[in-house]
């Protein structure tokens, strides 16, 4: 067993490197919560092998360059003894696949995966630094349409625009959804509100949801209801 004891292990990276407010919380809580990279295949059996059974939170994980963190070492954890929420990225993905396992889920994204058929993996899926702290390179597609969904909602592009915008983005590999080329496209089907879109790119953090249920989840800390 580890000589360190923790009551919450945090696996994330890029979903937390957007987000100041859970960078701050996370470095006052420091003593009690133990923040891990992005989980990969073997990362949960490891984790369990060297610590007492605590909480467990699954937010990015590796798939393209690692095996994703499998099903099996979730559920070897769980029957141990360990709390396992997942949210936001990977986690959310998990999270859904396991529900009726044992694994508790947390956030919108989460709740899209449970309340919308046709939400697929590939929207929370990005490009990324792979050490500290994890930069985003690309954008998931659940933050264009939160992005795009605002502008529609504003009557900034209408109907017809977001779906063809949508549907390109549909289309692509996940790595080459950047928000210069959302820009671009919009752009393009609306050149004259430049100076608005700019704007709209400049605080487009308060798109990025998958942030904001890592900030909701630490805020709230639901590990200490269970």
């Amino acid at each position: 067993m580890s000589n360190r004891a923790y009551s919450c292990f945090i696996f994330a990276g890029p979903t937390l490197s957007q987000s100041k407010i859970s960078t701050d919380y996370l470095l006052r809580e420091m003593n009690d919560i133990k923040v891990c990279p992005p989980v990969k295949r073997g990362d949960i059996e490891h984790l369990v092998e060297v610590s007492a059974p605590s909480t467990l939170v699954v937010v990015d994980g590796t798939f393209h360059q690692s095996l994703a963190v499998s099903h099996a070492e979730l559920r070897s954890a769980l029957s141990q003894g360990w709390q396992i929420w997942g949210l936001s990225s990977m986690g959310a993905i998990r999270a859904y696949e396991m529900r009726y396992l044992g694994m508790k889920g947390f956030g919108s994204v989460y709740e899209y995966f449970c309340g919308e058929n046709d939400f697929k993996d590939d929207e929370v899926a990005l490009l990324h630094e792979n050490t500290f702290p994890y930069t985003a390179f690309t954008e998931p597609l659940v933050h264009i349409r939160q992005g795009l969904k605002y502008l529609l909602e504003k009557q900034i592009i209408n109907e017809e625009e977001y779906l063809e915008i949508i549907i390109k983005f549909e289309s692509m590999w996940f790595g080459e959804r950047t928000l210069h080329l959302l820009k671009a496209m919009i752009l393009d089907i609306r050149p004259n509100i430049k100076a608005y879109i700019d704007e709209w790119v400049k605080n487009f953090d308060v798109f990025q949801i998958k942030s904001h249920d890592l900030d909701e989840f630490l805020r709230k800390k639901p590990w200490n209801n269970h």
